[in-house]
């Protein structure tokens, strides 16, 4: 894909970069030599900075089966929005502070070809086809069903009509809260890769420049992989658990 893509050259900088100070010229030997600074981010357990990734996975695993208790024990049913969302939380703040920080420049053009590029699109609109299809066919699915069931009563078929689009709300939110996963996921994998630890990015280089321990936990939790199941794989089996029910059950 080519969003985003400029012609400067891309700047590779390594996660576990700290900035150095300036050297002076006119400067002793002495006064050459960089300063030692404390360590920050000490706060940060030792294995979390050695392991973001491995501390995402646990962390999606718990919640994913929290959504999974929540249906056993047949909670609120706004819940599973909650417990989602919470699932996905450290991956996805760390995704929008990665793709914050970086411009859209560093996403070369020259990474894709142009046949990807029309290829991408034309299945793009392939998709959005079946969607508006699949949303003529529902449509007219439940206008008929509607009409058997309420009969002529002009009120009682508006009644029901807007019942079952805040019915639809959270099926929708939830189409478009997983596309927007899929996207940064996908610049993700552009900007960073696949591996826990990076040694190359293409995150900007002043990025949490001076911080290398927490520039190391944010860049492996923004991680595709991790993003993917916290944010897409927690949807979908929240969807598959409660969503549907909420939904079928306006036309009981």
């Amino acid at each position: 894909m080519t969003e985003g893509g400029g012609n400067r050259p891309t700047k590779v900088a390594a996660v576990d970069d700290v900035a150095e100070p300036p050297s002076d010229n006119a400067a002793g030997p002495a006064e050459r030599a960089p300063k030692a600074q404390p360590e920050r981010d000490t706060w940060l357990p030792r294995w979390l900075v050695a392991h973001p990734l491995y501390a995402g996975w646990a962390w999606t695993v718990v919640w994913a089966g929290l959504i999974v208790l929540d249906e056993v024990v047949d909670l609120a049913g706004w819940t599973w929005y909650l417990l989602v969302l919470v699932a996905a939380l450290p991956t996805l703040i760390s995704t929008l502070v990665v793709l914050h920080a970086t411009p859209r420049s560093h996403l070369r053009a020259v990474d894709a070809t142009v046949l990807g590029h029309f290829f991408v699109r034309f299945l793009a609109l392939v998709a959005a086809f079946m969607v508006w299809a699949a949303s003529v066919v529902m449509s007219a699915s439940i206008s008929t069903t509607v009409q058997t069931v309420i009969g002529d009563s002009e009120k009682e078929v508006t009644a029901l009509g807007f019942n079952l689009m805040l019915a639809a709300v959270p099926l929708v939110l939830s189409v478009l809260w997983m596309a927007f996963i899929i996207r940064c996921a996908w610049f993700l994998r552009r900007l960073r890769g696949w591996r826990q630890v990076p040694q190359k990015t293409r995150v900007p280089k002043k990025f949490l420049r001076g911080r290398p321990r927490l520039k190391r936990v944010v860049v492996g939790l923004a991680h595709p992989g991790l993003l993917l199941v916290a944010g897409l794989g927690t949807s979908l089996l929240a969807l598959f658990v409660d969503a549907v029910e909420l939904t079928l059950n306006v036309l009981e």
